[in-house]
């Protein structure tokens, strides 16, 4: 395993922000990137169809159990999507700025490389 992640949650409105506010002030993510997305599920028996901002954010294993809390502590549903996909390979240099970036790391490089 790599060590790095990718965490997707979905949303509406201004709890994008608090989300995005929360993990990346902790240094929790490296990058979140926002899509607005149409979801179609059921909920509490109920056929429904949502706009919703689905946010992927790029992050460290070790990090996982925070980063969940950090969302879980601001996201506005009951019952929100937060899910961890384990990144098997990825750009050296792209992981490397991950690294760099989140808690821990070294804060000199903080833009991604190009």
């Amino acid at each position: 395993m790599s060590g790095f992640c990718v965490v997707t949650t979905t949303t509406r409105g201004d709890n994008a922000r608090e989300i995005i506010e929360a993990v990346l002030s902790r240094q929790l993510a490296a990058c979140v990137q926002v899509m607005p997305i149409r979801s179609h599920y059921v909920w509490q028996g109920v056929l429904r169809e949502e706009p919703e901002d689905m946010l992927i954010l790029k992050a460290k294993v070790a990090d996982y159990a925070d980063l969940e809390a950090a969302i879980r502590a601001v996201h506005a549903y009951d019952v929100p999507e937060i899910l961890r996909l384990d990144v098997a390979a990825g750009s050296k240099a792209y992981l490397d700025w991950i690294l760099e970036t989140t808690r821990g790391g070294v804060q000199e490089s903080a833009a991604p490389p190009s």
